[in-house]
């Protein structure tokens, strides 16, 4: 079980999510909270190590934390007006690999920063405070081809996968996404980083059980096939709605390999139709879906990837 934020800026969301996860995890004890996903192009490293060790540690390690290059932003290069400019790429990719590279050395422990000579004598470095070891382990990268999933599992990091690719070959979402989760898992196994990784996969799932559930029907007309459209520039293949009874909706996700391959499913959910309406579609498929596909509540302590081949 989890709770996991979208991150935009310039828009009215939660563009700050380190206090929103801090305040649910200090009122819950099992949940994991997170992020899916944070911009790495208007983040300082430092400063975003030091927030995660220290929501890391007041969680008693029950973070995911998704960052990446991140999706298309209300504001024009909008990381530039956050001070951070000197970016090649037209969507800033090298900016936020970059800042990626510096922040895993930094939750590492590496000493990145010279001490005061007067304090500590000469020749001493020091890393980040707080430190929580293992944070690295917690940490995703959302990957949108093939291609990044490779390279997050080169930097042994988990994998986050959303609900479009930014590819088109003719091939469902569900095949491509597990084409993707198989190159990473070789990858990860190859670089030999001695631990066993998550991998998640995000679908919109809306389980009609009783008559008020009709609503989402229209849904299903609408987006009930995988679309093919336009992102950043790239032809992408966007998921479907998943809209109809828990039977139908069992053997429907049963048949989407990305969700079978993947450990962790995220449900992504109108949150502009309030708390009462979410609550409802997670319940229903909690109660009348979930448990069919192997789901178990995380009572017995954080959840764990399935094992490498």
């Amino acid at each position: 079980n989890g709770a996991y934020f979208r991150v935009h800026h310039f828009a009215r969301q939660a563009a700050a999510p380190v206090p929103l996860l801090a305040a649910i995890a200090g009122s819950t004890e099992r949940i994991e909270v997170g992020t899916g996903v944070i911009d790495m192009r208007y983040e300082n490293p430092l400063h975003l190590g030091e927030e995660l060790a220290a929501l890391d540690l007041l969680s008693d390690q029950r973070i995911a934390i998704g960052i990446s290059r991140g999706s298309p932003e209300p504001a024009l290069r909008g990381w530039e007006a956050f001070g951070y400019t000197g970016s090649t790429d037209p969507r800033g990719a090298d900016l936020a690999r970059d800042k990626f590279d510096l922040f895993l050395r930094a939750v590492d422990g590496e000493r990145l920063a010279d001490a005061d000579p007067r304090q500590f004598g000469p020749g001493q470095k020091l890393r980040l405070e707080p430190h929580s070891p293992g944070l690295r382990r917690r940490i995703w990268w959302g990957a949108g081809t093939r291609e990044t999933a490779v390279w997050a599992a080169q930097q042994g990091v988990n994998l986050m996968s959303s609900t479009l690719v930014t590819e088109a070959t003719g091939q469902t979402l569900g095949d491509l996404q597990a084409e993707q989760i198989d190159r990473y898992r070789e990858a990860f196994a190859e670089a030999g980083h001695g631990w066993t990784p998550r991998v998640s996969v995000s679908r919109s799932v809306f389980p009609v059980v009783d008559a008020s559930d009709q609503m989402w029907l229209q849904l299903r007309r609408s987006e009930g096939a995988d679309q093919i459209g336009v992102i950043d520039g790239l032809r992408s293949t966007f998921g479907r709605s998943y809209v109809d009874e828990p039977d139908q909706l069992i053997e429907q996700l049963k048949d989407d390999a990305a969700v079978m391959a993947a450990d962790t499913l995220m449900l992504t959910i109108p949150s502009q139709l309030g708390p009462d309406a979410n609550l409802k579609i997670l319940a229903n498929f909690a109660e009348h879906v979930a448990p069919a596909l192997g789901w178990q509540p995380n009572t017995e302590g954080p959840a764990t990837g399935y094992p490498l081949a």
